[in-house]
């Protein structure tokens, strides 16, 4: 492999670095969020939509917004453009024991990415989607009543299942990216490692099992309201 070659990888991996770590923060606001559907129903139904609101009427929010787009976009394509160059270059690493010894979801990494780019799909197909250019109903103080979508579509338990599944394959992909992005920004030195490793754990764990309560909650204890 040249310097040109690995100068691009090098800065390619920089970006897939950056655009990961915004992600991880907007999960994180993203989750806060979405825990307002854990309140009693009319006060979930009031501070959910409001908040949705708030997100869509804010031009702060809204440029934030175009950035996500775009960091989803280039992580992909980057993540894409790595693992293509890495199948290309596997051959010459196959005796030095790397894979034997890393974590099998380190080794799949891009089977999990496919997984939650799918995820991604539906997501925001079913909700940013409707929001957006969907007809939905009004709630009684004039919001865009996307609590009631969000509600009625975690009524199958398909879906819950699908949702759930996909938020474990985020979390394995967090547990490895987390400290990946942090070794390509040259945060990897030896007095803080095992802070970042432990940290980057609970992260994990909180944003997946955060994320997977939800619709768990909503089918346990809403599902006879809509039968």
């Amino acid at each position: 492999m040249d310097r040109k070659t690995n100068t691009s990888t090098l800065m390619r991996k920089t970006l897939m670095a950056l655009t990961g770590l915004f992600l991880c923060f907007f999960l994180v606001i993203h989750l806060l969020g979405n825990l307002q559907l854990l309140l009693p129903a009319e006060q979930a139904k009031e501070s959910f939509n409001g908040y949705s609101q708030l997100l869509s009427g804010n031009i702060f929010i809204k440029i934030i917004s175009y950035v996500l787009y775009a960091s989803i976009i280039i992580h992909g394509v980057d993540a894409l453009v790595i693992t293509l160059k890495n199948k290309k270059t596997a051959g010459k690493y196959a005796m030095d024991g790397r894979a034997a010894t890393s974590k099998w979801y380190s080794r799949n990494m891009g089977i999990l990415g496919t997984l939650i780019l799918i995820f991604l799909v539906f997501h925001f197909k079913d909700f940013w989607y409707q929001y957006k250019f969907g007809t939905l109903p009004m709630d009684e103080f004039g919001h865009k009543d996307l609590y009631t979508i969000v509600i009625a579509a975690y009524q199958d338990w398909w879906y819950v299942l699908f949702y759930v599944l996909s938020m474990f394959a985020l979390g394995y992909h967090l547990l490895h990216g987390f400290f990946s992005a942090a070794r390509s920004l040259g945060l990897y030195h030896p007095k803080y490692v095992s802070w970042v490793r432990n940290f980057g754990k609970i992260y994990s764990y909180v944003i997946t099992f955060g994320f997977a309560i939800i619709p768990i909650y909503v089918y346990l204890t809403q599902h006879v309201v809509w039968n």
